[in-house]
């Protein structure tokens, strides 16, 4: 075991270890607490796998789990940490087998008494491979209920990372929602082929903007900042754009992703020697608290009042179960 990450994820591991012999100031665990590990391919500053640290480091924070990680894990090394991982005690492992998804029920099967709680867009696998996927749609569609009615041009424009499943549904609902409010509103579409590219995100806002849109889907970071410049408004994604992103007078919403009731459920079933192969699909949607809108802020009162009523109306509606926003994976195209 001598390259980097290695020595990296088992410095991690070894911290309760260190405690225990008095070597450091690392918290003790009680016995109910279970080794919980999270793998990452990007860097936890990425929204995405920030939410997922985010509901994890709040398990560890109120006592549940020892939780450790490793970020900007390659997809050539991710299979060997997992392995790394499954074989150092812990419980749960929380990650991603986009690219990988074959591989990783194969890790899966080698260690039947590891519970698995992958991002992943296929079934769940075995009696121990879990998945998810960002299912944040349903807040999207009520973005764009307010997006249609604040429009004066009638174009919006989206930039996102890649045309895959769970950014496209995002996109079509987004589009829905504006639609519900007029009718006739075109979409420019761009994918930067890059989850974390804020520069190229920001040259692909500008090349829309300039073809007339003037509201933009900030899928991406580095959206908000061309939005910003050339005094036009945008909507967020997955985190709070107006408060994480520099969004004041900019960001009027954003669409929520919330992991803490996922990963708390998981978390539950391990300690309770229960845990299965299921679709964590619900959990991450609204009505078990997996997505929300965020506060409208400084835009409060700049949104019409009968868009914010009508988000009101299908909002309720969503979480009884009236109203159902359609979840469609097919990739979108400009419409102009």
């Amino acid at each position: 075991m001598t390259n980097k990450l290695t020595r990296r994820t088992f410095s991690h591991l070894m911290g309760a270890s260190a405690a225990a012999m008095g070597l450091g100031a690392v918290p003790a665990f009680s016995q109910s607490t279970i080794k919980v590990a999270g793998i990452y391919t990007q860097p936890i500053q990425q929204k995405w796998v920030g939410r997922l640290h985010q509901a994890l480091d709040a398990a560890k924070q109120a006592g549940g789990i020892d939780y450790n990680y490793s970020e900007k894990v390659a997809n050539t090394d991710y299979i060997r940490v997992m392995r790394e991982y499954a074989e150092s005690g812990v419980k749960l492992v929380v990650g991603e087998a986009f690219g990988i998804s074959k591989e990783a029920r194969k890790v899966a099967d080698e260690y039947p008494e590891v519970a698995f709680l992958m991002g992943d867009p296929f079934k769940p696998h075995g009696s121990n491979f879990a998945v998810f996927d960002n299912y944040i749609h349903e807040p999207c569609y009520l973005m764009g209920i307010i997006a249609g009615t604040m429009t004066k041009t009638a174009r919006i424009g989206m930039v996102g990372g890649y045309p895959i499943g769970e950014v496209n549904r995002l996109f079509h609902a987004f589009q829905d929602g504006a639609r519900s409010a007029n009718p006739d509103i075109q979409f420019k579409v761009n994918f930067i082929g890059s989850w974390y590219d804020p520069p190229k995100a920001k040259e692909a806002a500008f090349a829309q903007i300039e073809a007339g849109v003037d509201i933009l889907y900030a899928e991406r970071a580095g959206v908000v900042d061309a939005a910003r410049e050339k005094g036009i408004l945008a909507f967020g994604n997955v985190n709070d754009m107006n408060k994480e992103e520099n969004g004041t007078d900019v960001v009027v919403t954003s669409a929520l992703w919330h992991m803490e009731n996922a990963i708390n459920h998981g978390i539950g079933l391990v300690k309770a020697g229960t845990f299965e192969a299921e679709d964590y699909k619900e959990w991450t949607m609204m009505q078990k608290g997996g997505a929300s809108l965020a506060p409208y802020y400084e835009f409060e009162d700049r949104i019409p009042a009968d868009a914010k009523a009508k988000v009101e109306v299908i909002k309720a509606d969503i979480l009884s179960g009236k109203f159902v926003v359609n979840i469609n994976d097919a990739e979108p195209k400009s419409t102009y």
